[in-house]
């Protein structure tokens, strides 16, 4: 199939689940943000269960072609996973710059980090027995949470994201032998920080995805869009990514209007193209959403092209997603007509 579809990631998580308002007035959460949570805690897994049945269903009936569970269990795209390791105290946070200059509390490395048994199966699992379509799970990427960490233990900033990326490495393996379809690492630390992504995230990359025998890709992004309002018109790290070991490299094209000749700089890799501005909760046409697209077919071919919003979904209303959803998936079906699929 040509142009086939899917979330970066997250989806809207309902009111009734979590406190959105609170969740849209802070940046993301490093380390564990139980109080967002309007569920009791006995009954919190079977309601976030509910909630990405949910989330699956909307993903189905807005016609997307790869499901994700719409990281619906989780505060943050990684704190998810990075507390969820052995070597970091989180009851005793440190603290670290986030993206935009803000101190954040972070977890706070106080030993070998390790994985001690696999984080995402268990949703992997839950997501695979709820659709028949493809399925992607995402998983933090190891430089990403090396800059949301403070490093009590190390030598030095590369070491701790090289271990990390044996944590990721184990995971990555493990949700591949459990009937993942896609695997994501979200790197967007990788554009926040470029120097030091030049240095060693690129290696700390590639340790995570050795050996790894599956479809993967690597999101990078400028940030949630409704935190990170003023975008610049391109990456400061991308072409880098060329000598990276992942099938797909995705990226943010709609709100910050990217120019595409930079996917020149990428010629063997699969696009995971946004096309979906989330700056904004109006619903997009499917032709504003194919031309969008469009511009990137002058540099890529149509076979190495694959539709998704700019970045997670987690903080539109859930009206408006779907909306969005529906546009992505209606701009799909235009492309393929045109190239004959």
């Amino acid at each position: 199939m040509l142009f086939p579809t899917s979330l970066a990631g997250s989806y809207p998580q309902p009111e009734w689940l979590i406190d959105r308002a609170k969740l849209a007035s802070r940046f993301p959460p490093r380390v564990r943000a139980r109080e967002l949570w309007r569920v009791d805690p006995e009954h919190l897994a079977e309601a976030q269960a509910d909630a990405t049945v949910m989330a699956i269903r909307d993903q189905e009936a807005a016609g997307l072609d790869i499901i994700t569970d719409g990281e619906i269990r989780r505060e943050s795209y990684s704190n998810h996973f990075a507390t969820a390791l052995e070597g970091v105290d989180i009851d005793n946070p440190g603290t670290a710059l986030d993206r935009s200059g803000h101190p954040n509390p972070v977890p706070r490395v106080v030993g070998p980090i390790s994985r001690p048994e696999p984080v995402g199966v268990d949703d992997l699992e839950f997501l695979r027995s709820h659709t028949n379509r493809l399925v992607k799970m995402t998983v933090p990427g190891p430089f990403t949470m090396s800059q949301q960490a403070q490093n009590d233990y190390y030598s030095d900033d590369e070491s701790v994201a090289m271990a990390y990326a044996e944590a990721c490495n184990a995971e990555i393996r493990d949700l591949f032998a459990s009937g993942a379809d896609v695997v994501q690492l979200d790197e967007p630390y990788m554009q926040a920080r470029p120097e030091a992504a030049r240095r060693f995230g690129l290696t700390a990359l590639n340790r995570a995805l050795d050996g790894v025998d599956g479809t993967t890709a690597v999101h990078i992004c400028f940030g949630y869009a409704a935190i990170i309002h003023d975008k610049p018109s391109g990456y400061s790290f991308l072409s880098e990514l060329a000598d990276c070991s992942c099938d797909q490299i995705s990226i943010e094209t709609a709100q910050p209007n990217l120019d595409p000749g930079v996917l020149a700089d990428l010629p063997d890799k699969t696009i995971i193209l946004g096309v979906i501005d989330l700056s904004d909760a109006t619903v997009e046409t499917a032709d504003q959403v194919a031309e969008r697209a469009r511009r990137a077919l002058k540099v890529v071919g149509p076979e190495r092209l694959v539709l998704a919003p700019d970045c997670g979904m987690k903080y539109l209303p859930r009206e408006s997603a779907r909306g969005k959803m529906r546009a992505l998936a209606e701009a799909a079906a235009l492309l393929r007509s045109e190239f004959g699929d």
